[in-house]
């Protein structure tokens, strides 16, 4: 076939799939700028882009694109290393007119590759992923922004995104122009420009990479994410799903209960259910009250059922407070309450 057997072919289908992921790259900046400018509306993107039928397709798209990228580039550079044959261990001076990123392209591939895994771990198995396995964790998988959380709270972080920002510069940069030279846009005049319009380009995308990871880092060491009062009233919504699909017969009340009561005086009281039905459902007397009648044992599965799912919102609410500084006892500065 000649689209995998020439090399105009191959060099080609580099050229397709490479344009497909500067567009995707250029997305995914401009959509993480939005939990600079508008963290509520970033965790509404990542609701939009959760475990749709499009979202899904996207990704699939996305995934064979990348997928089809790697093998090419893994094929030309056999086949260029094949082409020299032994001329590649003679020790030449490099002509000034070869780019040191053309000579690295692999190399860089490989280190935005690591990093593209160490990404995903961190966000897309965790969010879109868990959604689909139903493997959800503490976190619904629509708020977006306590993953920025999770992940920009670790030291580490910033600095293998800045890594990887930078290989993504280098391989972005000439492999921008070079697309074009590989479907015959190569007269001097046009390489020129593409050669400028890929720096500007890849300088712009690649420094607004950086600028969220050390805007993200910065507010997640100061709990910016958990403690947002905004933030927090729209965490609260994303658990009506939740409810919908754990509380059974009682979730249209329960829901819109929810949806009513402010943030701050929903998060005690489902901590008290979930205290009161854990004591219940520990309770001898009251387990065989239950499994004393069919309506009984009917009335214990729901209160289990209501259990579990006041349990995971309380673990929810816990998570989102654990590092609130305590009330102080009114009248005795200092000094705070035993219990919360």
């Amino acid at each position: 076939m000649w689209l995998s057997n020439s090399s105009v072919g191959r060099k080609f289908v580099m050229a397709l799939t490479g344009a497909f992921l500067v567009i995707f790259v250029t997305f995914h900046c401009l959509m993480n700028s939005i939990a600079i400018v508008w963290p509520a509306a970033y965790n509404s993107v990542c609701e939009f882009l959760g475990a749709n039928w499009y979202a899904l397709l996207a990704s699939a798209v996305l995934a064979v694109f990348i997928l089809i990228h790697i093998i090419y580039a893994v094929m030309l550079t056999l086949q260029n290393r094949k082409a020299r044959g032994n001329d590649r261990y003679a020790i030449t001076r490099k002509p000034k007119t070869v780019e040191w990123s053309s000579q690295n392209m692999l190399v860089l591939g490989i280190v935005i590759l690591a990093f593209l895994v160490v990404h995903m771990i961190q966000f897309w198995a965790k969010m879109q992923l868990a959604e689909i396995a139903g493997t959800e964790g503490i976190i619904p998988p629509a708020a977006g922004t306590l993953f920025l959380q999770e992940a920009f709270s670790l030291v580490w972080t910033p600095i293998v995104y800045i890594i990887g920002f930078i290989a993504l510069w280098f391989h972005m940069n000439h492999g921008f122009w070079s697309m074009f030279q590989s479907i015959g846009w190569d007269n001097n005049v046009w390489i020129a420009r593409f050669k400028t319009i890929a720096c500007w380009w890849s300088t712009i995308v690649v420094l607004l990479f950086i600028a969220q990871a050390i805007v993200f880092s910065v507010r997640a060491h100061e709990e910016y994410y958990k403690t947002d009062p905004a933030l927090r009233e729209q965490y609260k919504e994303m658990l009506v799903p939740m409810i919908e699909k754990d509380f059974g017969p009682d979730a249209a009340q329960i829901a819109q209960s929810f949806e009513m009561m402010p943030y701050e005086q929903l998060s005690p009281l489902v901590k008290n259910q979930a205290d009161q039905l854990e004591q219940q459902l520990n309770n001898p007397e009251a387990m065989a009250y239950f499994n004393s009648t069919p309506q009984g044992k009917e009335q214990l599965e729901n209160m289990r059922r209501l259990g579990e799912g006041f349990g995971k919102m309380s673990n929810f609410f816990k998570y989102l407070e654990a590092n609130d500084p305590q009330p102080e006892v009114p009248g005795m500065p200092g000094m705070q309450p035993a219990n919360r």
